[in-house]
């Protein structure tokens, strides 16, 4: 009998709901894509019966349900933050109280309860486990490795805000731990929020800026916010930070150290911002580095497994495996506290006995990250026939050569295909596809389509035979969780960037794939295996027979705000709402020139085509 378990993360940020079945994820995905509220805490009940019907199963038949922390650890911690910081905190303790006195405290009753109302069938027990044991399981126990070091780094989750396991069999052992308030985490989300830019989603945003800059603040930020020791372990210097004791990060302390005022959200970036971003980024690499070398020493192992919310920082993640501590990397997909539910439940099914059976198969257990949702093509033509939406259906092949020779035109192609990706990045199911060779598509798409800020770089997609020959990687990266440098042979010998500073940077192509080409000439890479994306391969493939360049700009499906689309109808909205020209959707193509007049509803959802 298949032993089904439930894993859940809830009430903080990015919700999710994820199911094992003897110890090998079926099914997984944020309540975000259902509830279209970027990064939902609630109750993940949509995610969590999207998992049930994907595996043809109700409660009654799961055997247990984990839940991805400890509240009464949290509890503790967050009582212990008001203590401390009393009488200053006073009027968040205040506001906090009720919820923490009832609910939150009680965690595990309120997902029981949650639960009930999904019905049918008897709530199976809820396990809680502690949050940085979640994350080191998502990291270890679905990846490719008998046996690693893991490295878990976060902003907080009950009382760790980083940790070090050695995982061997089906066994995770905590070696190291630093506790709340001392947080890398925090310390990059406090430039984050002090940049302008939003806590727990604006992080990437910092990241993509820092490349800009110059790390003037660097040695600063080391002599005033951060002692870091030999070993990686460091403190923070409480005093110049305001999370301990209101609603912002940051206060005074830092517009004394950093010259001024925070930006606020849609002002424009200066030199300050820029700079700012390449300190605190480079401070960042120089802990993980440390870190890592830790984990290398107190475990002896040479394979490195990653989780936590900053290993979704890529950048990081590269200057790890090009520094040769490891002789390989491998990050979760859903890094964050998304697969924190993905990691409980895979936690709760080692402890009864589950195998790592994706082990003999040499490869990992996250099935390309593809655990969400998915739609044929009879229910993609049934909505399209049903609004009367023009397209063709020209058969696998055709639809391959048919979008390879749009986006050989320069043409903006939406890639709707089989089920949707488990995490932040859009790995060729959920995609917006772009011609890399085109120096105007990087503006294109950030001002037509995304609807986003012009600082912000895009990722390439590419073969990963082919890899090699574009991107200076390493190692394998089918997750998009890695930056590498442009191959020597793809560069612009003279790129002209003297005297150039900031979004000038922007306006000068350095390789033979600007679209993809970030200022310091990097690339957050995905390589594409025909074994786990044969459709998207086949694409690629194609692309390459076409134009000699086996690469393309891979971003979300969504605009900016929003996240990303999950099904045929929100995939056609986007279409519609944005310069999408061409949308492949399953085994349907639709042209953008002969679609008709969209109506824009009060709820864009439910817009539909005018007849």
């Amino acid at each position: 009998m298949t032993d089904l378990i439930l894993g859940v993360s809830a009430f903080y940020h990015d919700s999710a709901a994820a199911l094992v079945a003897d110890g090998v994820p079926v099914a997984a995905a944020q309540e975000e894509r259902f509830s279209r509220r970027r990064h939902d805490p609630s109750f993940p009940a949509q995610a969590i019966r999207y998992c049930l019907g994907e595996a043809g199963a109700g409660l009654g038949d799961i055997s247990t349900v984990a839940y991805y922390e400890d509240p009464v650890r949290k509890f503790r911690r967050v009582m212990a933050t008001f203590m401390s910081t009393a009488p200053r905190g006073y009027q968040v303790f205040r506001d906090r109280l009720p919820e923490w006195s009832t609910w939150r405290l009680r965690a595990a009753d309120t997902v029981r309860e949650q639960l009930e109302r999904i019905g049918p069938g008897p709530v199976p027990e809820v396990e809680c486990q502690e949050h940085h044991e979640s994350h080191a399981a998502s990291a270890f126990l679905p990846g490719p490795y008998e046996s690693a070091a893991v490295l878990s780094v976060d902003g907080v989750g009950d009382w760790a805000t980083t940790t070090i396991w050695h995982g061997r069999g089906t066994t995770l052992s905590k070696r190291a731990e630093i506790r709340f308030p001392h947080s890398l985490g925090l310390l990059y989300s406090a430039f984050t929020y002090f940049c302008g830019f939003k806590v727990d989603s604006g992080e990437y945003k910092l990241m993509g800026l820092a490349p800009y800059g110059t790390p003037r603040w660097a040695d600063l930020i080391r002599r005033e916010l951060i002692d870091i020791k030999p070993d990686g372990s460091f403190r923070l210097n409480l005093r110049h930070f305001a999370y301990l004791r209101g609603r912002t990060m940051t206060g005074p302390g830092f517009e004394k150290l950093f010259d001024g005022a925070r930006r606020l959200p849609e002002q424009p970036l200066t030199q300050r911002e820029f700079d700012l971003a390449a300190s605190v980024q480079e401070v960042v690499e120089e802990v993980l580095l440390l870190l890592a070398g830790t984990a290398r020493d107190l475990t002896g192992e040479r394979n490195l497994c990653l989780a936590g919310g900053v290993a979704l920082n890529c950048v990081s993640n590269g200057r790890i495996s090009r520094a040769g501590i490891f002789d390989s990397l491998w990050v979760q997909p859903a890094a964050g506290d998304a697969g924190g539910a993905l990691g409980a439940a895979l936690s709760a099914a080692a402890r009864r006995g589950a195998e790592r059976s994706h082990l003999a198969g040499g490869g990992d257990a996250m099935s390309g990250a593809l655990l969400g949702p998915g739609f044929d093509d009879d229910e993609i033509g049934a909505y399209l026939d049903g609004q009367a939406i023009p397209h063709s259906r020209p058969g696998r092949d055709g639809l391959v050569e048919e979008v390879a020779a749009a986006l050989a035109e320069g043409k903006v192609v939406g890639w709707f295909q089989g089920r949707m990706e488990f995490g932040p990045r859009a790995l060729g199911s959920r995609s917006i596809l772009g011609d890399p060779r085109d120096p105007r598509m990087r503006s294109t798409m950030n001002l037509k389509i995304k609807f986003r800020e012009s600082f912000r770089p895009f990722a390439p997609a590419v073969l990963a035979q082919d890899a090699g020959d574009y991107f200076d990687l390493r190692q394998d990266s089918p997750y998009m969780l890695m930056v590498a440098e442009i191959a020597d042979g793809q560069r612009v010998p003279d790129p002209g960037t003297t005297g150039l500073k900031g979004l000038d940077l922007l306006k000068v192509p350095r390789s033979t794939v600007p679209a993809v080409t970030h200022v310091d000439s990097s690339a957050r890479v995905q390589t594409v295996h025909a074994h786990s994306h044969p459709l998207f391969h086949d694409l690629l493939t194609a692309f390459r027979r076409r134009t000699g360049c086996p690469v393309l700009v891979n971003t979300s499906f969504n605009v900016r705000g929003e996240p990303i689309v999950r099904t045929p109808r929100e995939a056609y909205a986007c279409f519609m709402r944005t310069d999408i020209d061409v949308l492949a959707l399953g085994g349907h193509l639709l042209s953008k020139e002969q679609q008709p007049e969209w109506r824009e509803a009060a709820d864009w959802r439910e817009g539909i085509p005018l007849d």
